[in-house]
């Protein structure tokens, strides 16, 4: 229904018009924007989905090995020969720009290139099993932050979803369907006084056409003096 404070003029009608054009323009390009965030969301969820089987089956296999240390080694010497961890990860973090949306980039670095330069103890004195926990975990680390960075950019993907959901509902439910109300009623009320104003003019001039027969009858009666 047309809001009441609309007033019915031409230059508003313009004004609407335009405005009914950039409204659906943007509703088509917010559509197109949600229908890319959503594929893109879900290629995302299925890399999530894949990623977190990996790394949850490479914990179990690290806590499998860590248990079976445990199991042949005493707890003091488990304890003494993690208590030094030889290699360092430094973690820098980028963005990269999805449809508008700022998703994050992980990148980290060791302190040594070296992957096996990963065992802060001896090997004489600890169990294979030991060696192999340690060895998981380090190979299932780069995974693990891949995941991390996976995970926080479906958070912020179906954040920015949502939000450009409320904003093609609004256009395609509330803006569009008003002004084009509005212009239905400012062009039904152009009409209106454009009829009124023809049938003003025809009446006058019925007036003006009778005062006018009427004033020449009465020349045509009047008396001849002589």
């Amino acid at each position: 229904m047309a809001t009441t404070h609309v007033n019915p003029t031409r230059m508003e009608l313009t004004r609407l018009k335009k405005k009914l054009v950039l409204a659906l323009r943007g509703h088509k390009l917010l559509k197109d924007k949600r229908d890319e965030l959503m594929r893109q969301f879900l290629d995302l969820v299925r890399k999530n989905k894949a990623l977190r089987e990996k790394v949850e089956a490479g914990i179990r296999a690290a806590d499998k090995n860590f248990v079976l240390a445990r199991a042949s080694m005493p707890d003091e010497e488990v304890n003494v020969a993690l208590m030094a961890p030889k290699q360092a990860v430094s973690l820098e973090v980028g963005k990269r720009n999805a449809m508008s949306v700022e998703i994050p980039v992980f990148k980290y670095k060791t302190r040594t290139p070296d992957k096996n330069d990963i065992y802060s103890y001896g090997f004489a004195f600890t169990s294979s099993d030991l060696d192999d926990a340690v060895k998981s975990l380090s190979d299932i680390f780069p995974d693990m932050l891949k995941l991390a960075e996976v995970e926080k950019s479906c958070q912020l993907m179906a954040s920015e979803i949502e939000r450009t959901r409320r904003r093609v509902n609004a256009l395609e439910y509330v803006m569009i369907p008003n002004l084009m109300e509005n212009i239905r009623f400012i062009s039904m009320k152009l009409d209106e006084n454009e009829r009124s104003t023809q049938i003003r003019l025809m009446k006058a001039k019925d007036l003006m056409l009778e005062d006018a027969h009427h004033y020449k009858g009465k020349l045509k009666n009047a008396p001849v003096k002589t």
